[in-house]
């Protein structure tokens, strides 16, 4: 076992599948993700390069994600909050723009170009499985060492995720009244103790895939 086995069909279930969600499955999640990869960066690339006055360009790119998300399906709730998650660094660009006026697009321009090419990226993320995206930038030539840290970081967010979960629960069970607003969510100690938890299992799990062969 070695790291090219991440991004096989044998790779675990996403978390909601855990939960007993349902899963709709669109023709758009089931294409391979090597054209959709490609596809991605032909209206990122395009996107970035051509001139904000090509209207019919960023047109058509907002019709191709409006596209992809009917087919995916894709819910617009989660995209949207992702998208105002990082939505900061493309009005950081566009402020830094303003701030610099005359030299160089302005701020328009980058918020036009950053908006789009930030929903591009998201929706591609939402319509392919990440199984199947590190045999993709393995074959684009992304450097071995990379793919593997990034499919070892989606293994273990799930490892932090039931963290939280087993922490939650077990505050509940000794909590007598219900906590109010962020009384209970935002504490660096809580936060402290679930990466500390987080981390000592997810060093478990690492000599346990040594031990079977991982390397």
């Amino acid at each position: 076992m070695s790291g090219t086995h991440f991004g096989s069909s044998h790779a675990p279930l996403p978390p909601e599948a855990h939960r007993g969600s349902p899963r709709r499955d669109g023709w758009l999640r089931r294409l391979p993700a090597g054209p959709k990869f490609a596809a991605m960066l032909v209206l990122v690339f395009g996107t970035a390069v051509l001139p904000v006055t090509w209207i019919w360009w960023h047109m058509t790119v907002a019709v191709l994600l409006l596209t992809a998300m009917v087919a995916g399906p894709v819910a617009p709730g989660p995209l949207l909050r992702r998208l105002l998650c990082f939505s900061p660094f493309v009005a950081g660009a566009a402020v830094a723009a303003a701030w610099h006026r005359g030299a160089g697009p302005g701020w328009e321009a980058v918020a036009l170009r950053g908006g789009l090419s930030l929903s591009t990226v998201l929706v591609f993320a939402a319509v392919t499985p990440f199984a199947a995206l590190p045999g993709v930038l393995r074959r684009a030539g992304v450097p071995q060492l990379l793919v593997t840290t990034l499919a070892l970081m989606h293994r273990y967010l799930c490892v932090l995720d039931d963290e939280r979960q087993r922490m939650q629960r077990a505050r509940a069970s000794r909590t007598l009244r219900r906590p109010q607003g962020f009384a209970w969510a935002m504490p660096a100690e809580v936060v402290g103790r679930l990466f500390v938890r987080a981390s000592e299992r997810a060093e478990r799990i690492y000599l346990a895939m040594c031990a079977r062969g991982w390397r």
